[in-house]
């Protein structure tokens, strides 16, 4: 299951050779006046995920000297590949292009990448049965757009007449934008889809989403991306920046871009000196990431639909197979939020497979145990630099986003999913987004 969206669309501009949205270049028109930049000063990236590697492939475009430093043994954030587990590579993170009306829909374009639309159909476990349609359609949550409460989507679907028989159908509509129901703010959600302006559709690669980010924007600043650099203390005091990593080695900059997780930030990982705004970290407080895992339930046959939600070990389970040329049987189980953190908290990988395999025997009359070859999983929210999924709207979020993602002292700039304020965060669209941004805000602090 992924996000759908029945919304207006986006347009895309060409300028200078490079693709940028028309909603952020509305905003940074004198973008054009940056095609023959002069400056001699240094700018430091701190994080390899989408809009760090964007946001260098945009400072190359304009001849500017920057470094991408990386706390991981790899770069591409929370976007991987695995090669061998099936006869096709598995998106290890972001696995779904959202709409084509989007730069990442254009790139695939560019570059000939194989995407198919990701039409499958849904079902449902409900009242301990699958179903193919529910007694009240749960799409009507989506269909209230005004006076929408800012209490948890759970409270809010439950004021809506979708109670405890529709659990854990909630909880998979919830696990889509990365959190519990409980943790979700109901009107941020509907808002959130309102603004969404890439396009209804939902796509998934031949091959992967990371081999489109790899070919097209990795490659073209692989020899800047210093990995397994972790930044623990950023000074910007000075004109000089000077940031210092895990073993006490000194990166100095002029500029700096921030793109590491939310989780990151509200974790204090990165100690700042000055210490950042009361505001600023108060926003980063407001903003949500909780558990996220992907696991991958490689089976010798076909037992299971293409989408079922309403699991209360996992509540969307998804086939992985639909869009790959290669046939192997590989089921993706999706777990979001108190789900995720109850797997994790099992112990191991193969407890986590043991009770996702038990939730299915029950759903498919034992062909899980029957049928299993081996699984992977994939849980972010133990990977230590990133713990978790994705950025979530939390009740009385109000301006958080805005406010995390301002700028400090022409020096400091934000980037990152969590930091789109334009109703993309939680894509990768939406991170790409924010690299250029914070390039053309950079830019336009330089009063060229």
């Amino acid at each position: 299951m992924e996000r759908r969206h029945f919304l207006r669309q986006a347009t895309w501009i060409s300028i200078g050779g490079l693709l940028i949205p028309s909603a952020i270049s509305s905003a940074c028109r004198k973008e054009v006046l940056f095609e023959d930049v002069q400056y001699d000063g240094k700018v430091l990236i701190i994080g390899a995920g989408a809009a760090g590697l964007y946001a260098g492939y945009i400072l190359k475009s304009k001849g500017i000297d920057f470094q991408i430093v990386e706390a991981s043994s790899t770069y591409g954030g929370r976007l991987g590949k695995l090669n061998g587990f099936a006869n096709f590579p598995i998106d290890l993170g972001a696995q779904w292009l959202h709409g084509k009306n989007n730069l990442m829909a254009d790139l695939a374009k560019k570059s000939n990448t194989k995407i198919t639309l990701d039409d499958s159909a849904e079902k449902f476990w409900f009242n301990g049965q699958r179903v193919d349609v529910l007694p009240n359609d749960v799409a009507a949550l989506f269909e209230r757009e005004d006076n929408v409460p800012d209490v948890s989507f759970k409270d809010f679907a439950t004021q809506e007449g979708f109670g405890d028989q529709y659990k854990y159908i909630v909880e998979g509509i919830a696990g889509d934008s990365g959190a519990a129901a409980s943790n979700i703010s109901a009107y941020w959600k509907i808002q959130e889809e309102e603004n969404w302006i890439s396009g209804d559709e939902d796509f998934k690669f031949q091959e992967t989403y990371f081999d489109l980010i790899d070919t097209q924007i990795a490659s073209q600043v692989s020899d800047k991306i210093l990995l397994n650099t972790a930044i623990t203390q950023i000074d910007y005091s000075q004109n000089t920046l000077v940031a210092k990593d895990s073993n006490n080695n000194t990166y100095t900059a002029n500029k700096i871009i921030v793109t590491v997780p939310i989780t990151v930030l509200k974790s204090n990982d990165i100690q700042f000196v000055p210490t950042l705004p009361t505001e600023k970290t108060q926003a980063f407080s407001k903003i949500g990431m909780d558990a996220g895992m992907k696991v991958f339930l490689k089976f010798n046959q076909k037992f299971y639909d293409e989408n079922l939600i309403g699991g209360s070990i996992c509540a969307a389970y998804a086939d992985d197979s639909i869009g790959k040329i290669q046939i192997d049987n590989v089921l993706l189980a999706f777990v979001m939020g108190d789900q995720a953190s109850y797997l994790t908290s099992l112990g191991s990988d193969v407890a986590i497979t043991n009770a996702l395999l038990q939730e299915l025997d029950l759903m498919y009359n034992g062909a899980a145990t029957a049928s299993f070859v081996s699984s992977h999983v994939q849980n972010w929210t133990t990977h230590p630099f990133i713990r978790g999924a994705y950025s979530y709207s939390t009740m009385g979020m109000g301006d958080a986003r805005t406010v995390a993602a301002k700028s400090l002292d022409k020096k400091l700039y934000f980037a990152g999913e969590a930091m789109n304020v334009s109703g993309h965060h939680q894509t990768v669209q939406g991170a790409i987004e924010t690299g250029y941004r914070e390039v053309i805000n950079l830019l336009n602090d330089l009063d060229l």
